[in-house]
């Protein structure tokens, strides 16, 4: 989606904080002794609290309002009776629908235990998701996002995940311009232009970098069962600096 008018911008910040409201009331009650379908709960009622629909669930039918990670599973986890523990590495994602606009977020995070390994894998993913975001200016090449992600992978000791990508997003969850790539494409030529808007979602990974699908036909998880961390934000290209909507 482009997006067009002040109109467009103002409802995509009202999707962008209902789904960053959501994610960050997630995380404050993602403890020991939680399981992952009651922490999905916390997340439906407070999209549903703000008017907003779960868009994975609205547009997939996907069996949950949010999607809930535990490593290795990196993306689509399906909330189930699985109970948080201590030092578990946890990824959540949140799209959501709110009057007709859509907005993508996610985190991850450790379950009540500080682990100076995964906060270094946390803090490099946060890192090249910032680098990546103020690399998506108008007027450049769509590639540069990718490049910018796979350059402070390693620069930090990390390897992206190949087959997980960002992509467009406005009036649909998965918009123009698909399959945002997380590393260098040099055969990309694609441009940025001004009002795309787009949900930029890093993955860094220990690992070889591929996903497999698990036999619920849903949860990705990394192909050697090795760590990775995702952090994700929905932006608006500007000529200058970009207008994050989930924050």
């Amino acid at each position: 989606m482009t997006a067009e008018s002040e109109v467009d911008i103002k409802y995509l910040k009202a999707a962008g904080r209902v789904v960053a409201g959501a994610l960050k009331k997630m995380m404050k009650h993602a403890k020991p002794g939680i399981t992952t379908a009651e922490l999905d709960n916390i997340g439906k009622e407070f999209l549903e609290k703000e008017g907003a629909k779960s868009a994975p669930q609205a547009m997939y039918d996907f069996p949950g309002a949010t999607c809930i990670s535990i490593s290795p599973v990196i993306a689509h986890g399906i909330p189930n009776e699985t109970i948080l523990k201590e030092g578990d590495l946890l990824n959540i994602d949140v799209s959501a629908e709110l009057d007709g606009y859509f907005a993508d977020t996610g985190a991850s995070m450790i379950v009540a235990k500080r682990i100076p390994e995964l906060e270094k894998l946390l803090d490099a993913t946060k890192s090249a998701l910032n680098k990546a975001v103020h690399a998506a200016k108008a007027g450049t090449l769509l590639n540069t996002i990718g490049k910018s992600i796979q350059d402070e992978a390693t620069r930090k000791g990390y390897g992206v995940i190949y087959d997980l990508t960002g992509h467009g997003i406005g009036h649909k969850l998965h918009d123009e311009p698909s399959n945002i790539h997380n590393f260098h494409n040099p055969s990309d030529r694609r441009t940025l232009h001004e009002g795309l808007v787009l949900a930029i979602e890093p993955f860094l990974t220990t690992g070889k970098g591929r996903v497999v699908e698990k036999k619920d036909g849903w949860s990705l998880q990394t192909i050697d069962k090795t760590i990775a961390a995702q952090f994700e934000h929905t932006i608006i290209v500007t000529k200058n600096e970009p207008i994050i909507l989930t924050l």
